[in-house]
C-alpha cells in the first residue's frame, strides 16, 4: 500500500478528520500551538502503530494491549511499526549517557575487552595472562639447565586454620609445603594460628630442568597450575622467584585481576562500576520527592571516572576507556582512526572499530561532534536528545518503519539545520516514512508533503486547513502558516533598539570550552545569546551566570562554573531561570497547581452553599489529600502500568473514569460546573468563566498572553512539552511583582511555538524589559534574535573549536560581521523579509 489512510480521527481536539499520507516520504505536520499536531502524530499514528506491533508479538506481550488505550478513529490503513523520537524519551538515569543511548559504549567496551592491555592498578606495570603451553616455553627458555623448585600457591594472606586442606593435599601425594616463607614436611605437626594471615604454597617438584627431565617438568608445572587454579611459582637455586599465571596476575604486587570482558568496562555493571558511587561519578543526595539527585561533589574514589581502578588500568595505545569517552566525538573519531595496532590487534579489532566509526560519522554529520560519549543524557537539550536517538536509529539500518519526531530542529543553529534535514532525507530514502511535528520554516519548505492544522488552538483547532506541497499551503487563504511562509504576515523588527542602562561584566569565564573570555551582559534590555550547537551558550549563561548570581544573591549551594569575578552586581537584586524542566513529576501536577490558581478555585467551591451545608472545606477539593479524591488512583485520574519491555504507560482510572474525585465531591457545583469539569477547561475557557474574579483573571490572562490558551487547567505535567512547561513558569513570574532589577534567563523559549505564537511571546518579553528588567535568551530562532536589543554570538564552532566571542552588539552590528554564522543567517532573514541591506 502506497499511502497511510486515516478516516474519522477524533483524538483529543481533532474533528473527525480524514487524511491520506504518502508512505516513504518526509512529511511535516504544522499549525498553531495546540492545533492538534501532537494528537495526530504521536497520540494517533505512533500510538496505533505501537499498539498494532505489540498485538503481533507473543501472548506475553499481547496481555499489555488491554492497558493501551486505542486512539479515537474510524479506520487507519497502511500503518507501519512506529518509533517515536520526542523531547522526553531520553532517560533521567544519571548513568544514561550519549554513549549508552547510541550503544557506542557497548562497542568501545567490546574493543577494550578484546585488545586492551591490562596493567596492575597498584604498580602500573603491564600484566598478561598466558596459556599453560606458553608458560612452559617461558620457563624452559629462562631456567633450562638450572635446578628449580615448582610451587603452587593455594592460600594468599588469609586468616584461619588450613589443616584439612593440607591433609587433603598430602593424600594426593604432595609431601612438602612453603608456609610463610619456610618449607615444611607435611608429615610434621605444623602450627597454624587462626588469627594470623598465612601464605601457603605446595612444593610440587624439585628438579634440574633438562631434556631428560622435560616430561616430568611439564607434568609438574601443569599440576602446580591446576592445584592453585591458574598460578605457579618457579624458584631457582638462589631462591629468586618468578610468578606465572593463566589469569591476569601481577607478580610484583601479587594481585589477581578479573578476566577482561565487556562488562568490566561498564559503569552500569557491578563488575565495572566504581564501588563508592555505583558508576555515577558524583556523590548523590535525595530531593523532596525522594528521587536521587547528583551533588556537586565528585566521587573521591574514581574522581568522576565512574569505573573501578582495575578497569581504568586497561589501555589501548596507553589510553584508558575514560580518556576516549571524554573526547569530543569529532576528535574521538580521529583518535580511533589513528590507533597504532599490531597485526593481531588489527585482526581482532578492525570490525569493531569500523562499526564504531560508522556511528561516530553519523553523529558528526548531524552536528553533534562537540558532544562526548560520557555526556549525561539528562544534560542534553530536547533537540540534542532527539538527534542522539535519531543517530542511533540511522545506524540501525531499519526499513519500513514510521518515524515520528517532535521538533528535531530545537537547539540547532541554522548552519547545522541542513545537516539534520539531510539525514532525515537519508532515513526516508532507506525505505521509511518520516513524520515531523515542526514549526521551523526551513524544515517546512524542505518537506515532501505538508499537513497544516488549525485554524486556532484547543477547541478552535483540530481541522485540516491545507495539505500537500508548499505551494498548496501558501496558496490556501485560510492557512495562518501559509500567510507567514508567503510573507503576508511577519514578525516586525522593533522600530527602536533599547539602550543598555549598564553592564554586568563576567571576567575570565573558562568553564568547559569557554576560552577564558570576558563577557559584557547589558542590563535593562533583551539579550540573545547565539552561536552554533556546543559553542558555549548554556555554559556561559546557565552554568556560570545563573549559578554565580544565585550563590551571591540567594547563597545557593550549587557551585558555578569557572570564572574570575563578576563586576556590576549592585544593579541586580534577583535572578530567575525559566527553564524547560517539568513543572512536576506526577500526573497530579498541572498548570493550575503550579501557577497557584487552583487554591483560589478550591476556595470558591468551598464557599458554595451546598459545600458549606455538608461541611466541605477547601481541602475537600484537593486531589493531593484524602477526603474528596478518588482513592483508587489517589487523585491522579490515571494509573501507571509497568510495561516491562516498553516505557510505562498511564491508563484511565476505572473507578472514577479519570475524574480524580469521588461522587460526593463531584456533586458540588460552582456556576453549574463541578471541580473536574473546571479542571478540564482550557485556559481560554477558564478566562471567560472566571473573568469576574480579579486574581484568576490576571493569572489566566498572562497564560493566554504566552500562547497557552489551548492547554487545560488540569492537564498532567507529564504530557506538557518542555516549551509549554517553560511558558507556564514564565507566566508565574509575570504574575509576581517585579523589582525592575531582575535578570530573567530563558533557554529556547520558542520551543513548540508557531510563528504567530512567537509574536505573542515577544510581546510578553518586551513587557518584562519595559518594566526595567533584563531578559537573557539562549536562542537560535532568528525571529527572536532580530527582535533583540543586543546579541552576543559565541563560536566559531562547537566543542573545543568554540568558546570565543565572535560578535556582539545590536542585530545590525551582528549582520555586518562576516565571521559570524549567526550574522550570515540573520542577514538573509532581514534582507528577505524586511528588505534591510
Amino acid at each position: 500500500m502506497d499511502n497511510i489512510v486515516l478516516k474519522g480521527v477524533a483524538q483529543h481536539n481533532l474533528k473527525k478528520i480524514d487524511l491520506t499520507l504518502p508512505r516513504n516520504k518526509f512529511i511535516v505536520i504544522t499549525g498553531p500551538s495546540g492545533s492538534g499536531k501532537s494528537s495526530l502524530a504521536f497520540d494517533t499514528l505512533w500510538a496505533e502503530g505501537q499498539r498494532r506491533y505489540i498485538e503481533c508479538l507473543s501472548t506475553y506481550a499481547r496481555q499489555f494491549i488491554e492497558n493501551l488505550q486505542k486512539p479515537e478513529y474510524e479506520t487507519i490503513e497502511g500503518l507501519s511499526p512506529s518509533i517515536a523520537i520526542d523531547q522526553k524519551t531520553i532517560s533521567h538515569n544519571p548513568r544514561s549517557t550519549v554513549g549508552t543511548v547510541t550503544e557506542i559504549n557497548d562497542l568501545l567496551r567490546l574493543l577494550f575487552s578484546r585488545i586492551g592491555i591490562p596493567h596492575c592498578p597498584e604498580c602500573r606495570r603491564e600484566i598478561a595472562k598466558n596459556t599453560v603451553s606458553q608458560i612452559i616455553e617461558i620457563v624452559k627458555s629462562k631456567f633450562y639447565g638450572k635446578k628449580i623448585k615448582i610451587l603452587s600457591p593455594v592460600i594468599k594472606a588469609k586468616k584461619g586454620e588450613y589443616h584439612v586442606l593440607l591433609q587433603r593435599i598430602q593424600k594426593k601425594g604432595f609431601i612438602r609445603a612453603r608456609i610463610d616463607g619456610k618449607i615444611y614436611d607435611l608429615a610434621e605437626n605444623i602450627h597454624l594460628e587462626k588469627t594470623k594471615k598465612h601464605n601457603i604454597e605446595i612444593l610440587v617438584d624439585e628438579l634440574t630442568l633438562s631434556g631428560v627431565r622435560e616430561g616430568r617438568f611439564m607434568e609438574s608445572l601443569k599440576s602446580a597450575i591446576d592445584l592453585s587454579g591458574g598460578t605457579c611459582v618457579v624458584m631457582d637455586e638462589t631462591n629468586n622467584e618468578s610468578f606465572y599465571s593463566t589469569k591476569l596476575f601481577c607478580p610484583y604486587c601479587e594481585i589477581s585481576l578479573p578476566e577482561l570482558e565487556p562488562r568490566s568496562f561498564s559503569f552500569n555493571s557491578p563488575f565495572g562500576a566504581c564501588k563508592r558511587c555505583n558508576g555515577i561519578g558524583w556523590l548523590t543526595d535525595f530531593d523532596e520527592w525522594g528521587d536521587m539527585i547528583l551533588t556537586d561533589e565528585l566521587c573521591p574514589e574514581c574522581r568522576g571516572k565512574r569505573l573501578r581502578e582495575e578497569s581504568l588500568a586497561v589501555t589501548i595505545n596507553d589510553k584508558n576507556i575514560h580518556y576516549f569517552s571524554t573526547l569530543p566525538i569529532t576528535f574521538l573519531r580521529k583518535k580511533l582512526l589513528e590507533l597504532e595496532l599490531n597485526s593481531k590487534e588489527k585482526l581482532i579489532g578492525s570490525r569493531i572499530l569500523q562499526e564504531i566509526d560508522s556511528r561516530l560519522e553519523v553523529m558528526v554529520e548531524m552536528g553533534l561532534g562537540y558532544l562526548d560519549l560520557n555526556r549525561t543524557a539528562v544534560s542534553l537539550s530536547g533537540g540534542e536528545a532527539q538527534r542522539v536517538r535519531l543517530a542511533s536509529q540511522i545506524s540501525s539500518g531499519l526499513r519500513g518503519i514510521l518515524y515520528v519526531l517532535d521538533e528535531p530542529s530545537i537547539g540547532l543553529h541554522s548552519k547545522d539545520n541542513s545537516k539534520l534535514l539531510y539525514f532525515l532525507k537519508k532515513v526516508k530514502e532507506n525505505g521509511n516514512t518520516v513524520i515531523v511535528v515542526e514549526h521551523d520554516e526551513e524544515t517546512i519548505r524542505y518537506a515532501d508533503y505538508i499537513v497544516d492544522l488549525g485554524p486556532g488552538a484547543g477547541e478552535k483547532g483540530g481541522y485540516v486547513i491545507a495539505i500537500g506541497s508548499l505551494e498548496n499551503i501558501t496558496e490556501c487563504p485560510n492557512s495562518l502558516t501559509g500567510a507567514y511562509l508567503k510573507g503576508e504576515k511577519f514578525i516586525p523588527i522593533p522600530e527602536k533598539r533599547r539602550k543598555p542602562r549598564g553592564f554586568l561584566l563576567i571576567e575570565g569565564a573558562s568553564e568547559h570550552n569557554l576560552k577564558n573570555i570576558d563577557v559584557r551582559i547589558p542590563l535593562g534590555v533583551m539579550v540573545s545569546i547565539t552561536g552554533v550547537s556546543g559553542s558555549g551558550k548554556s555554559t556561559l549563561v546557565c552554568d556560570i551566570l545563573y549559578k554565580a548570581l544565585s550563590r551571591i544573591i540567594y547563597h545557593a549551594k550549587e557551585r558555578p562554573g569557572k570564572y574570575k569575578r563578576i563586576v556590576g552586581m549592585e544593579a541586580v537584586d534577583k535572578v530567575v531561570n525559566v527553564d524547560q524542566k517539568a513543572i512536576g513529576r506526577t500526573p497530579r501536577s498541572n498548570p493550575a497547581t503550579y501557577t497557584e490558581i487552583f487554591s483560589t478555585i478550591r476556595k470558591l467551591f468551598s464557599f458554595v452553599p451546598e459545600a458549606r451545608i455538608r461541611g466541605y472545606r477547601e481541602g475537600r477539593f484537593s486531589f493531593n489529600v484524602k477526603g474528596g479524591r478518588c482513592e483508587e488512583c489517589r487523585g491522579a485520574g490515571v494509573k501507571k502500568i509497568e510495561m516491562n519491555f516498553l516505557p510505562d504507560v498511564y491508563v484511565t482510572c476505572d473507578r472514577c473514569n479519570g475524574r480524580r474525585y469521588n461522587r460526593e465531591t463531584l456533586e458540588i457545583r460552582y456556576k453549574g460546573k463541578n471541580i473536574y469539569e473546571v479542571l478540564e477547561m482550557t485556559i481560554d475557557e477558564a478566562f471567560e468563566f472566571f473573568k469576574n474574579i480579579p486574581f484568576l483573571r490576571r493569572r489566566l490572562e498572562v497564560l493566554k498572553g504566552v500562547g497557552l490558551g489551548y492547554i487545560k487547567l488540569g492537564q498532567s505535567a507529564t504530557t506538557l512539552s518542555g516549551g509549554e512547561a517553560q511558558r507556564i513558569k514564565l507566566s508565574k513570574e509575570l504574575g509576581r511583582k517585579g523589582t525592575g532589577k531582575t535578570i530573567y534567563i530563558l533557554d529556547e523559549p520558542t520551543t513548540g511555538l508557531h510563528f504567530d505564537d512567537i509574536k505573542k511571546l515577544l510581546n510578553v518579553l518586551f513587557q518584562l524589559v519595559e518594566n526595567g528588567n533584563t531578559v537573557i535568551i539562549i536562542e537560535h530562532n532568528l525571529e527572536i534574535v532580530k527582535s533583540s536589543d543586543w546579541v552576543i554570538d559565541l563560536g566559531p564552532e562547537g566543542g573545543d573549536e568554540g568558546g570565543y566571542i565572535i560578535a556582539e552588539g545590536t542585530p545590525e552590528d551582528i549582520v555586518k560581521n562576516g565571521k559570524s554564522y549567526t550574522g550570515i543567517a540573520l542577514k538573509r532573514v532581514m534582507v528577505k523579509k524586511h528588505g534591510i541591506q
